[in-house]
């Protein structure tokens, strides 16, 4: 029950922190941000200067798949021109960034508040979706004045864009499109965790995002506008939407002291895209404060694809499984 607790991540929460950060840092310091940057180049080594973040982007270089050669099979699905086109028509609005494609007047005038739309009869949302929508509508950021609100949110379900799942909802376009403050996505924040279907998991969401900004788990580098998407993590359908003990961030410390720096348990994808991150994970894994878990039991043929490290992978899987029961 200990490990099952420590593992707990909570998707209302991360619909919380999510908003906070909006709030606090995109719409409150972001004028100032490059006037901050160069002081605190100037002041680099002066006891003045404040404390800054470590750098991890380098840590893990050796294991980035940019410099890889495409998995054949997914190369053969699909030629570089029609990602290309698929990549086009999903992200119109690629060059999208906060002074370019928000609206801050509506922030200034009534401060930063979160405009839900109400839910639709005969829509379908799934449990998780529900959480985060709870989550905002509990918040002391939420506003049912849409004439208040700086940031909009829907009501239509876009967590699971895989058109194979029983979540899927269809006609989201027309859907998107007819609703009355969408005026092109521009203050709209878009949920998503799963686009595309397997094998090659396309980011194709089903509609033109426009000029919403996109909080997207497993976002490609390629389609992520920077200082405008956000990068979330990919959490199951099971996820309580509360629960579980203290953490272990007992200071205010920056960065904060904590048992665990990364954590992940998941399948391992064998082929397709993403297959050469996952299968990359066991360079990281050190079974200490980086806990990297991974099953190969993924698909009805996982067997024909099975590789040296499954064994061991599935093994250590499923006995920290068993410890979470």
């Amino acid at each position: 029950m200990q490990a099952k607790k420590r593992y707990l991540l909570l998707s209302a929460g991360a619909a919380l922190l999510l908003l906070v950060y909006l709030a606090g840092v995109r719409f409150g310091q972001l004028p100032s941000t490059r006037r901050q940057n160069r002081r605190w180049a100037a002041d680099e080594g002066s006891p003045s200067a404040p404390e800054r973040w470590p750098e991890w982007s380098n840590a893990l270089q050796s294991f980035s798949v940019g410099d890889r050669p495409e998995n054949e099979e997914f190369s053969q699905r699909g030629s570089p021109r029609h990602k290309r086109d698929i990549n086009t028509s999903v992200y119109k609005g690629k060059k999208c960034r906060m002074d370019s494609c928000f609206d801050f007047s509506l922030c200034h005038r009534n401060g930063f508040k979160v405009y839900v739309y109400p839910q639709q009869k005969g829509e379908k949302m799934s449990e998780s979706y529900q959480n985060i929508l709870a989550a905002i509508e509990n918040s002391k950021f939420y506003t049912s004045d849409p004439r208040q609100a700086c940031l909009f949110v829907l009501s239509l379900d876009t967590l699971d864009r895989d058109q194979l799942s029983p979540q899927y909802v269809h006609n989201l376009k027309s859907k998107v499109q007819s609703l009355y403050l969408w005026n092109n996505g521009r203050n709209h924040l878009i949920f998503n965790l799963y686009s595309g279907t397997w094998p090659d998991y396309t980011e194709d969401l089903g509609f033109d995002i426009g000029q919403a900004m996109l909080a997207k788990a497993s976002i490609s580098t390629e389609n992520f506008r920077s200082n405008f998407d956000v990068s979330i993590p990919l959490f199951s359908k099971e996820h309580p939407r509360t629960g579980g003990e203290k953490g272990y961030m007992l200071f205010n410390n920056i960065p904060p002291l904590r048992k665990y720096l990364l954590v992940f348990k998941g399948k391992r994808y064998l082929t397709g895209i993403g297959s050469d991150t996952r299968n990359a994970l066991y360079h990281v894994h050190n079974a200490d404060d980086i806990v990297l878990l991974t099953t190969c039991k993924h698909g009805k043929d996982w067997q024909k694809h099975k590789d040296a490290r499954c064994d061991k992978d599935n093994d250590e899987y499923e006995r920290y499984l068993a410890l979470e029961k």
